[in-house]
């Protein structure tokens, strides 16, 4: 019952998710007059067509993998971490503050930094999951509400204590980070930083550390059956609290690359506006919550997203077409998922009425 199934049908859900994707976006190009394959052949090239684009495109997925890492975690535990917003947004503010006011040498600067957001986004979530376990209140709604609390209370300290004063005074933002506190790129002249090589390496970790440990067996059994893992001695609010703190982690790390890697300074809306969080929520998803699956659904968003420019560079059809298809991606994942739920909680009850 435990054992971790995800050979073949596991990987037959999030192709038919893409398939259909794929169909219902074939379907509005031709209603507003463009050409299906030219146009899917024009997001192929903006996404992969040479090693800029593909960097472009590794570099947009690096904060959907390690957020999606961090709600894979909560959600093989059994919880609804939906506040990865939140979290990557003080994780980011973090990380850019240490970086600005802690003194030392910058590649302790820089460690401080990484740690800083991993923390204030781990305790985020972790104080989300502390009311579940201290007040029963709905994780649902508790991660959603946080997330506007960590994003007014970053926009407040950027457009007033802590707003660069010395450039433009149209943009709430910290002060720039100094060169030497900055993520090495990976290739020169590319945005590929190596926060994409953390985020895979961890992608890697995360699945030995589910699959191989005995923390990840208490983990998958509380998220498979709830019941019997308190019958197997698991304590939930302990699994809980240890769960949401990484889960907002996650997120937290990458706000930090983020910040570290591409923006060098806090900008208020950098992390709200090209939506990071609910796109890594939808790679989790899409992957079924498997760490590998979710670092290669979010390189496949990201491929939508960056593709989607390089359509409305060289087409008629306007960027929107990535969102078109990335919406089907959720109808079909949400669908799937809610027909799961039914299926698992009918199953219960056919149990109990039958014991």
């Amino acid at each position: 019952m435990l054992k971790n199934r995800f050979p073949l049908s596991a990987w037959l859900h999030p192709l038919l998710a893409v398939l259909i994707g794929l169909i219902g976006g074939a379907i509005a190009i031709s209603l507003i007059g463009g050409n299906v394959m030219d146009t899917y052949a024009q997001m192929w090239k903006g996404a992969f067509g040479n090693t800029y684009f593909l960097t472009n495109t590794l570099t947009r997925a690096t904060p959907l993998i390690l957020v999606g890492l961090g709600v894979s975690i909560a959600f093989r535990a059994g919880f609804f971490n939906m506040g990865s917003e939140g979290q990557m947004i003080l994780g980011a503010l973090s990380s850019a503050i240490v970086a600005l006011y802690v003194p030392g040498p910058a590649m302790f600067k820089l460690v401080a930094a990484i740690l800083g957001g991993i923390l204030a986004g781990g305790s985020w979530s972790a104080f989300a999951g502390w009311l579940d376990a201290k007040f029963r209140m709905n994780l649902i709604i508790t991660t959603l509400l946080l997330n506007y609390i960590a994003a007014l209370f970053a926009g407040y300290l950027v457009a007033y204590p802590l707003k660069d004063k010395s450039g433009s005074a149209a943009l709430a933002q910290t002060m720039m980070i100094e060169k030497g506190v900055w993520l090495p790129k990976l290739f020169q002249g590319m945005s590929i930083h190596a926060g994409f090589i953390i985020a895979i390496v961890l992608a890697v970790l995360l699945f030995l550390f589910i699959k191989y440990t005995a923390a990840g067996y208490e983990i998958r059994m509380l998220g498979y059956n709830p019941l019997f893992a308190a019958y197997g001695g698991v304590n939930r609010g302990k699994v809980m609290l240890t769960s949401m703190f990484v889960s907002g982690g996650f997120a937290g790390l990458a706000g930090v690359v983020e910040v570290l890697g591409m923006q060098y300074r806090y900008t208020d809306g950098m992390i709200t506006n090209p939506g990071y969080a609910w796109s890594g929520i939808m790679a989790t998803l899409l992957s079924g919550a498997h760490p590998l699956g979710t670092a290669i659904a979010s390189i496949l968003l990201a491929a939508l997203q960056t593709g989607g420019m390089g359509v409305e560079r060289n087409t008629s059809i306007p960027l929107e077409i990535s969102s078109v298809i990335q919406s089907l991606l959720i109808l079909f994942v949400t669908a799937k998922f809610s027909y799961t739920f039914w299926k698992r909680r009918k199953g219960g009850k056919d149990d109990a009425a039958t014991s």
